[in-house]
């Protein structure tokens, strides 16, 4: 294995670019560089030869083109063990480049903000790829660098080893290397796709014929869904917020899979109450309690009534900044987790003092999660392949939102139809959901059956000790029968949300007036398997 002896270095993120390349020159390498690099460098007293200098060939069109040139290219590909390639350098004069460090132009970065097609496209950066490339591709000669955070792991293996890198560092810095191209391709590529849908000069369906996916890993858990499971978690850097980022602020353990699961699942449902004051607390990724209030306490009370077996364990999520009279409420719980825009002081003391029970600050992901209008994709992995569809983020549609039968619903009906639907569809199929106005009664998730949905909601209220009567049911999806319609009926449950469509639709509306129940249709679906 050959030393180092020559390094390129041209990067955009200058992080501890000035220590590492001070590292690579006391070690004797040589450096070249492209102009504002070379330009930095040159003002730390670092000695370094620019690229243009070197080729004889001057940057131009505004910097377009400055390290595109067979002379570095040549000097990163030729096969050092090859004697047709070493002749052929040395005849023409080619210098050998054994190290690369480059970084791009923030394409991701300056895209995630609303900006003109120019600047995109001069966020495209052509010579750092192409260079990457050509070193990775040649990595058991040349050494190529493209996270700042190897900059200290790389000087220290060189200095102890005679400026030699091992092949093992060779090969995990070249699969670092094609996974950041690959990454800022598909950032580019998806970018320009979703421009191409909102100027409608593309449809977004069909979907592509190639499905292209860029996650960053935030961190390794300590095990999946089951101890004898790997896991990790990831983000899509294209996404405005993600639940694997919130901060967490209190607890000694960190999230595991199904903690993150839960989250998210609490995430989703509790940005739908915006600026009321709400607590949902989620079990197994289905809620099992939800409560509105004048406080934050009122609303956490209500949401604990819905269903104190299943909220043991549980994980509360809170619309509001948590106040000490909320967290008292909690003081004797046991809670695995908790999710708020903030926490007073004293609260988040109180919540804290049990050492497991993990706390998360939501101020910052909210902040990122402004344009809920984007159109995001889900993912769901089968075997051999995957499912792909867009999220299910659609409010009730008001064109297509109709009362079905004789009766009308109250304006207190009506309020608590709307609050039932925007629970029923974050509930795993087949679900129903018993509101009043202001709270979850019962929930009934994850049958084969859409009935025996219906007969668990009654009998957790049941359970809950809440009264059904005079209470509003929701369904994610039509009902098949009348059947469902007699039980709650009978319950005395007075007005039904669902999405309509059946065949059977008449048969359950002539159910819904004999019982004197109100329905909407909403002509939306929301199926959660």
């Amino acid at each position: 294995m050959s030393s180092i002896k020559t390094a390129l270095v041209s990067v955009y993120d200058k992080t501890s670019i000035v220590e590492f390349a001070q590292g690579l020159s006391s070690l004797g390498i040589e450096l070249l560089s492209t102009g504002g690099t070379a330009k930095l460098l040159r003002g730390k007293a670092i000695p370094v030869e620019e690229i243009a200098d070197y080729t004889g060939f001057p940057e131009i069109l505004d910097g377009r083109v400055k390290s595109l040139h067979p002379k570095i290219h040549a000097g990163l590909l030729y096969r050092r063990d090859n004697r047709n390639d070493r002749e052929t350098v040395q005849k023409l004069g080619i210098r050998t480049i054994d190290m690369v460090a480059v970084n791009l132009y923030p394409f991701e970065k300056v895209t995630s903000q609303p900006i003109d097609l120019s600047a995109a496209l001069e966020n495209i950066d052509i010579g750092g790829p192409s260079m990457i490339r050509s070193a990775a591709k040649n990595y058991q000669s040349v050494a190529v660098v493209t996270d700042p955070t190897d900059y200290s792991r790389i000087l220290s293996e060189l200095q102890s080893s005679a400026c030699q890198l091992s092949e093992r560092t060779r090969l995990g810095l070249m699969l670092k290397a094609f996974q950041r191209t690959a990454a800022y391709d598909i950032a580019i590529s998806s970018y320009f796709l979703d421009q191409a849908i909102s100027q409608e000069v593309l449809t977004e369906w069909p979907a592509p014929d190639r499905l292209l996916m860029n996650f960053e890993k935030v961190k390794d858990l300590r095990y999946g869904e089951n101890p004898h499971q790997k896991g990790a978690v990831y983000r899509d850097p294209q996404a405005p917020s993600c639940i694997a980022l919130a901060k967490q602020v209190a607890g000694e353990k960190e999230l595991s899979y199904t903690n993150i699961l839960d989250a998210d699942a609490a995430y989703r449902l509790i940005r739908e109450f915006g600026d009321e004051y709400a607590t949902v607390i989620i079990k197994h990724t289905n809620p099992c309690g939800v409560g509105k209030g004048r406080t934050l306490k009122e609303s956490c009370t209500r949401a604990l009534a819905t269903d104190p077996v299943s909220a043991f364990g549980g994980v509360y999520a809170f619309s509001k900044v948590v106040d000490s009279e909320t967290a008292r409420v909690l003081e004797d719980k046991f809670v695995e987790l908790v999710l708020a825009p903030g926490y007073e002081p004293e609260a988040l003391k109180m919540l804290s003092a049990k050492k497991n029970r993990r706390i998360l600050d939501l101020s910052d992901i909210l902040r990122t999660d402004k344009n809920r209008t984007l159109p995001r994709k889900n993912f769901r992995k089968i075997l051999g392949g995957i499912l792909y569809q867009d999220s299910d983020e659609l409010p009730i549609d008001e064109e297509k939102i109709r009362v079905v039968t004789k009766r009308q619903p109250t304006k207190d009906e009506e309020e608590a139809l709307r609050f039932a639907w925007r629970i029923v569809r974050r509930v795993k199929s087949n679900a129903i959901v018993l509101c009043s106005r202001e709270q979850l009664v019962g929930v009934g998730a994850g049958q084969m059956s859409r009935v025996d949905s219906c007969k668990i909601s009654l009998m957790k209220a049941q359970e809950a000790g809440l009264k059904v009567e005079g209470t509003v049911m929701a369904s994610d999806a039509f009902f098949p029968f009348r059947d469902s319609v007699d039980l709650m009926g009978q319950a005395g449950v007075t007005a039904i949300i669902q999405p309509g469509g059946s065949i059977r639709d008449q048969e359950v509306i002539d159910a819904t007036n004999e019982f004197g129940i109100a329905m909407m249709f909403t002509g939306i679906r929301h199926f959660a398997h």
